[in-house]
């Protein structure tokens, strides 16, 4: 019998080097609307929630919240059409959800990004065979609500106990604790490697190579958490 096992991705600072073009944009967005600029070192603590949250946590005080999100978003497509504009894969995303799908594994994705832009990440990149279902911030409730995890799951048919999420950010650990789920911190995105331990990620991966290990791990202790179950 067929063990399932669901790999949960976030994709901003896990999968995609959006660093520059998120930092860029909302820098835009505030001068458009009259604002000090972000420092990055607070722009990357709001990656991963949706984006109105994240431009009223940044600007806590600011009049009108919808503008300020407008004023991104169109900064945003805006940097995307610039000559020499990159918005690059680490190095090993694509290998690792390759072989991911070459081995049976159930393959989400769970962002803050609108439907309007992971369409743009896959029309860069072309990612979108790997993923069995997606869920963004237009379909329910953010991170770190639960909503999206349970979503990808019940779509896919899977347990708590078969799901895992890897994400980059404190909110995408607290969204696979409150589901319930295994969750995966990796280092090399938006959040620090203390923040996600203090998170409370149950693991914590520096490369793509220790990341793929570590679901290595995952899956033998669902095989063998099968074999005994049917003995």
């Amino acid at each position: 019998m067929t063990t399932l096992k669901l790999a949960i991705w976030d994709i901003d600072g896990t999968i995609v080097d959006s660093r520059e073009v998120i930092q860029t944009a909302m820098c835009r967005a505030f001068g458009t609307c009259g604002l000090p600029e972000p420092e990055y070192e607070a722009t990357r603590k709001i990656v991963g929630l949706g984006l109105e949250e994240a431009c009223r946590m940044l600007a806590p005080d600011y009049h009108d919240i919808p503008g300020l999100t407008q004023a991104y978003r169109e900064a945003f497509v805006l940097r995307r059409t610039e000559e020499g504009f990159t918005e690059p894969l680490y190095d090993g995303a694509e290998e690792t959800l390759k072989r991911l799908a070459e081995e049976g594994w159930l393959i989400a994705m769970a962002t803050g990004k609108s439907h309007r832009g992971i369409r743009a990440i896959f029309e860069m990149h072309p990612l979108e065979p790997y993923f069995d279902t997606i869920w963004c911030a237009d379909d329910g409730p953010g991170k770190p609500h639960p909503f999206m995890v349970e979503q990808a799951m019940n779509a896919l048919g899977c347990e708590p106990h078969q799901s895992l999420i890897i994400g980059d950010a404190i909110h995408d650990i607290a969204m696979g604790r409150n589901a319930g789920i295994h969750t995966m911190g990796v280092s090399w995105g938006f959040g620090r490697a203390d923040e996600l331990e203090a998170a409370g990620a149950h693991e914590v991966l520096h490369d793509y190579s220790s990341l793929n290990l570590a679901l290595d791990r995952f899956a033998q202790a669902l095989a063998d958490r099968s074999s005994v179950a049917t003995t």
